[in-house]
C-alpha cells in the first residue's frame, strides 16, 4: 500500500518552487529579460575561484580510488578539523574535530539535529516568519513544530507570545538568523534575552532546551548590522550550516552540524548524528566536495551585489509606498502587501510578470517575499513595474 502521508504531500507542493517553474515557462514565451523573477533563493554570483581550482587540483593530483571513496560516517577528519579551526579563528571559539559532523546542506544538518534532541511527541518552537520546510524537517521526526507569531514591527522575536508557548515538552528552539524570508538579523539583545529565558526554563523543567541555529546566511551581513554568533551567547547551541549561500554552492548540498563545545554531551550528539544517518539516508556527503570546501572556509563569493540590490529596492519601494522592515542581511526582503490577501496581491503582480512569493506559507499573512539574488540591472528595470502595480491600489 502506498503511504497516504506522502500522497497527501503531493498536493501540497512548495509555492516557491511552483512559482519558479512558472517563471521558467514564462521566460521561454517572452524572454528571460522580461520576467522579473524574485521567487527562488538561488545565488546569482559565482563560487570563489579557489573552490574551482581546488576541484581541479584534487581531480588531477589525487588517487581516484581514494578521492571518490566513501568518507567516514561523521565526515572526512581533515575537513572536520579544518572547519573547527576556521570557526575558532573567526568567532573566538574552541571547537575540536569531535564537535563537527558533515551534512548534506543545512536541511540535512537540521534533520540530524532535531532527531538528536527530541523523541516523538516533543515540541520544537520556531518564530514567524520562517522557512516553511521547517514543518517537514520537524514534524516528520514525530516531534511537533509550534510557531510563535511574528512581531511585524521589527521581525525580532515576539517574546511575550514565545514565553506563553514554552512547555515542559519544549526540547529545542529553531532559529534562523539572518532570516529567510525577512532578511532581519537577530540583535545581540534578542539573542541574550532568548538565552536567558531558555536557561531559566531548562532549570525549571529539569532538562536542556537546545537552540538549533540554522545559519546558511551567516556571512551575508550588511553594513551596520548587529550580528552575534549565537553559540557565543548560549552554551547549548547546535549550529546547522550550509555552504549554499555564502559561497554559491547550493547544488553541491554540503554543510555541517557544529555543536558548541560547552554544550552538554557535545561529542555524544555528534556521534549520534552518525547513527541517525543510518536511518534517514543522509549518509556521507560527496568526498570530493568535502575536500574542496576547505579552500573557501574563511572567504565568500563576491556577495556585495546583494547589499547593492537591497539598497536599491529598499529605497525605491519605500518611496513608492511599500512598508518594509529594512533587512540586515541575506538576499530577501519582506514588504507588507498592498492588500490584506497576500496571495491575491502576488497574483496581481504576476500579471505584470513580477513574480513575488506570498507570505502565508511563511507563517505571517499580509506580506510577500522578494528574493533579490538577480542581476542589478534587472532590479533597476523592475522598479517601474512595482510602480505600475502600486498604482492599481491608489
Amino acid at each position: 500500500m502506498l503511504s497516504q502521508h506522502y500522497i497527501d504531500m503531493t498536493s501540497q507542493k512548495s509555492a516557491i518552487r511552483e512559482l519558479f517553474d512558472y517563471g521558467s515557462r514564462r521566460a521561454k514565451e517572452i524572454g528571460y529579460e522580461n520576467v522579473f523573477d524574485y521567487s527562488l533563493g538561488n545565488p546569482s554570483v559565482p563560487t570563489p575561484q579557489a573552490f574551482s581550482d581546488a576541484l581541479v587540483d584534487l581531480i588531477q593530483n589525487t588517487d581516484p580510488v581514494a578521492l571518490h571513496g566513501y568518507s567516514p560516517s561523521l565526515g572526512i577528519p581533515s575537513v572536520r578539523q579544518a572547519i573547527a579551526d576556521s570557526l575558532n579563528r573567526r568567532f573566538d571559539m574552541n571547537f575540536k574535530i569531535e564537535h563537527i559532523f558533515m551534512a548534506v546542506g543545512a536541511a540535512g544538518a537540521i534533520a540530524h539535529a532535531v532527531r538528536a534532541v527530541t523523541v516523538p511527541g516533543d515540541e520544537v518552537i520556531t518564530f514567524a516568519p520562517f522557512f516553511p520546510e521547517y514543518y517537514h524537517y520537524v514534524n516528520q521526526t514525530g516531534a511537533v513544530l509550534n510557531v510563535v507569531p511574528a512581531d511585524v514591527t521589527s521581525f525580532q522575536i515576539n517574546f511575550e507570545a514565545f514565553e506563553s508557548m514554552i512547555t515542559p515538552k519544549t526540547m529545542a528552539v529553531l532559529i534562523n538568523t539572518p532570516n529567510n524570508p525577512s532578511g532581519i538579523v537577530y540583535s545581540t539583545a534578542t539573542i541574550d534575552r532568548l538565552a536567558a529565558i531558555l536557561s531559566e526554563k531548562s532549570r525549571e523543567y529539569g532538562h536542556t532546551i537546545y537552540i538549533i541555529s540554522d545559519e546558511p546566511y551567516r556571512e551575508i551581513i550588511f553594513q551596520g548590522a548587529d550580528s552575534p554568533f549565537v553559540a557565543k551567547h548560549y552554551d547549548n547551541t547546535i549550529i546547522c550550516y550550509s555552504f549554499s549561500k555564502s559561497v554559491s554552492l547550493p547544488g553541491e548540498r554540503i554543510g555541517y552540524v557544529a555543536v558548541n563545545p560547552a554544550c552538554e554531551d557535545a561529542a555524544l550528539i555528534i556521534d549520534m548524528c552518525g547513527q541517525i544517518s543510518r536511518g534517514i539516508g543522509h549518509n556521507c556527503p560527496p568526498s570530493l566536495i568535502q575536500l574542496a570546501i576547505t579552500s573557501v572556509l574563511d572567504t565568500t563569493s563576491d556577495i556585495s551585489v546583494y547589499e547593492e540590490n537591497k539598497n536599491i529596492l529598499y529605497k525605491e519601494l519605500t518611496r513608492i509606498g511599500f512598508e518594509i522592515v529594512e533587512p540586515g542581511g541575506t538576499f530577501y526582503m519582506f514588504p507588507k502587501a498592498l492588500e490584506a490577501d497576500a496571495g491575491a496581491f502576488c497574483e496581481r503582480a504576476k500579471q505584470h510578470d513580477l513574480l513575488l512569493v506570498p507570505s502565508d506559507t511563511f507563517g505571517c499573512p499580509g506580506h510577500f517575499r522578494i528574493c533579490y539574488c538577480i542581476p542589478t540591472e534587472k532590479v533597476r528595470r523592475s522598479i517601474p513595474v512595482f510602480e505600475a502595480l502600486a498604482k492599481e491600489y491608489v
